[in-house]
């Protein structure tokens, strides 16, 4: 991207004029104003028509929505489902997958994010184990590792592609390779990955993925999408239904065949717009020059750090995205996340409930995050580099 397109980006978004420099796009990033305007858009069509009168427009933002995200994906845009939040819809598709037995075993990487572990405890309760799979030495899941664990008890092979405490982009492609050799359910925690890094299904091979609207999409918070791979959609029984999921006919109610078995009749038409909007911005960027831009910035803001006394950096990996895990030596990571607020400046924190394997692992107890887009530019990270600078001083 020119200084021309990444200002052209700047202009567009109304959080770029606001003085405030933004380096929590893993957190929630920063919508455009077209994005904004669809929400608000379809908000006064169910404030003038009536909210029920106007779900017929509100249901053909969705299904252009439904298109953006498979284009997104390249995927079929029966295979998109929407919900909620990346956790509801992790959660919907693992217990979908169920009922779980004693001994079924459930094989994860290091970095799984902490509410998939939450999720799978019911299964844990039902005497399936979870097991963790050996890092290689960047720090990084081993596919290895992976295939020497493999044995007719694997129900699950689950990975957190982009961990949400730190730059380690895992091997994905590596691990569904194994997973689909074996004929095992491939599952991948997207939501630091999709609108960063270019996603393929076909090449990850995977069976469910899901990803938050509210990152690197820069959709609205109370969106996310789940990919289902059309032919794992029979292996999967919702236990959430009603009469949208599961219409009525005559012979009784029956699954939809396509992933919208996994919503429900009750949705934002509003939020929906907003995420169908930033859906197909990010399909006119292209994931290929937005990602070439965030590795150039994170790729500064690291170098950057690696000069500065005082400061640790804690990611791994080979291959970094745009999330950057640091220390800054006397300092809580959530108290430095709230003196450079103070200063203007968003980054994040994360705590071990996040990845808890991994934090613990590493003996890290907390870490602050940076996270790169598109829209921060040379001022951005001169700010950031100062005020860092001025609070080790």
């Amino acid at each position: 991207m020119s200084p021309l397109d990444v200002q052209q980006l700047r202009d567009s978004t109304p959080g770029c004029q606001s003085g405030i420099v933004h380096f929590n796009h893993a957190g929630a990033s920063l919508p455009s104003q077209a994005t904004l305007d669809a929400i608000i858009d379809q908000l006064h069509r169910e404030a003038r028509d009536g909210p029920m009168e106007a779900g017929e427009h509100g249901a053909v933002l969705v299904e252009k929505a439904r298109r953006a995200a498979a284009q997104l994906l390249n995927a079929p845009a029966a295979s998109i489902a929407f919900a909620s939040s990346g956790s509801t819809a992790w959660s919907l598709a693992f217990q979908a997958l169920g009922p779980w037995q004693p001994g079924d075993r459930i094989l994860v990487g290091r970095h799984e994010w902490g509410g998939n572990l939450a999720s799978m405890d019911l299964a844990v309760q039902a005497g399936a184990r979870v097991e963790v799979i050996p890092c290689d030495a960047s720090g990084a899941v081993c596919p290895l590792a992976l295939e020497s664990m493999i044995d007719a008890h694997v129900k699950l092979i689950d990975l957190t592609w982009l961990p949400a405490n730190g730059g380690l982009i895992n091997p994905a492609e590596a691990i569904g390779a194994v997973a689909r050799r074996h004929g095992i359910a491939y599952f991948i925690d997207a939501g630091q990955a999709v609108g960063q890094v270019p996603v393929d299904v076909q090449a990850l091979q995977c069976d469910v993925l899901k990803s938050a609207g509210r990152k690197h999409l820069r959709g609205p918070r109370g969106t996310a999408l789940l990919y289902v791979r059309p032919d794992f959609l029979p292996r999967l029984n919702p236990a959430q239904r009603d009469v949208f999921s599961a219409p009525w006919s005559a012979d009784g109610f029956d699954l939809r065949n396509d992933a919208r078995r996994f919503e429900t009749s009750e949705v934002s038409f509003a939020l929906l717009a907003g995420l169908g909007n930033a859906l197909q911005e990010m399909n006119r960027l292209g994931l290929e020059q937005v990602w070439e831009r965030i590795a150039h910035t994170s790729e500064r803001i690291r170098q950057a750090l690696r000069q500065m006394p005082g400061i640790s950096l804690h990611d791994l990996g080979t291959a970094q995205s745009g999330l950057i895990a640091f220390n800054l030596d006397g300092w809580d990571a959530f108290e430095l996340k709230r003196r450079l607020a103070l200063k203007r400046i968003n980054i994040g924190a994360n705590g071990v409930a996040y990845t808890p394997l991994d934090m613990q692992a590493r003996g890290l107890a907390s870490i602050a995050r940076i996270s790169v887009s598109p829209l921060n530019n040379d001022d951005d990270v001169a700010q950031l580099m100062t005020a860092l600078q001025a609070l080790r001083d």
